[in-house]
Formats: C-alpha cells, structure tokens, sequence
C-alpha cells in the first residue's frame, strides 16, 4: 500500500472519526443542560449508538492499515481488528434495523419506505459477510505464511 493511498484513508478516518466524536459531544451536551429542546428519544439514543459502531470500525481499519505499512497484517494479530470491523458492521445493521422499527409505525401509508429500509439493512448485514469472506481469505494467508516459514526453516537446516 503506498504512502499517499495510507495518507489519504487516514485522513478520511480522521476526518469521519472527529465528525461523529463532534456530534455525539453536541448531542449530549444538548441533553445535558437544564433547557435542553430535545429529551433522550429513542432515535437519539439510536444514533448515538450508531456512531459508537462506526468509531469502532474506523479505529479498527487504522490499526489494520498501521499492520499492513509494517508488514505484518499477515498474522494472527489482525485477526482482532478484522473481527472487530465484522462486529461494528453488525452492530450497525442491527442499529439500522432499529431505525426501521421505530419509523415503521409513521410509514403506515407507505409502507413500502419500511420495506426498502429493511433491505438497506440487510445489504449492511451483506457488507459484513462479505469481511467475513475476506477474514477466511487472511486466514487461509496466514496458514500459507506459517508453512512457508515452517518450510525455510527446514531447508536452512538441511543446507
């Protein structure tokens, strides 16, 4: 991965990560005070916990970037981190599909709006196998990885 694509998604991540840090910061600081406009709803309380999912995913792909500038997203160190965005993108379905039910009931008219945001969760839920796709591939590596070192060591000892 070269220097400018490792600068540039780190400056997005840091970009997305201040941007939700900055919201969640603003929306409980909105609650917090006493002539606060806006009680602790259940969409607020949702989209907190949205960004938390997506705060998760970021921190996790920096450290795999940081592991592949290194040279070492070939071990069982990165297995953590991906298994962490697996979970945040989970976590993000499942908040999405909190979203559905709890704007379901204002869609009696057209209810076609809940059917369409249920099939956006489940295209999320896609996202996430397809990363578990990815994390049987970084597995079979890994294995690979291994057997190759298994393998120089033996035919160092028999040179």
């Amino acid at each position: 991965m070269g220097k400018l694509t490792v600068a540039a998604l780190r400056a997005v991540l840091v970009v997305v990560l201040a941007g939700t840090v900055f919201v969640q910061a603003s929306m409980v600081w909105a609650m917090a005070t006493k002539d606060a406009p806006w009680p602790l709803t259940p969409l607020r309380v949702i989209t907190i916990l949205g960004m938390v999912s997506a705060q998760v995913a970021l921190v996790c792909v920096w450290r795999l970037v940081a592991m592949v500038r290194r040279g070492t997203v070939f071990s069982h160190a990165a297995f953590r981190y991906v298994d962490g965005v697996i979970g945040a993108i989970t976590a993000a379905a499942l908040v999405w599909f909190a979203v559905t039910a709890v704007n379901a009931p204002g869609q009696r008219e057209d209810p076609g709006v809940t059917i369409i945001m249920g099939g956006v969760g489940v295209a999320i839920l896609g996202v996430a196998l397809i990363v578990l796709v990815l994390r049987m591939l970084l597995t079979q590596a890994v294995a690979r990885d291994v057997e190759a070192a298994r393998m120089k060591v033996e035919l160092d000892g028999v040179i």
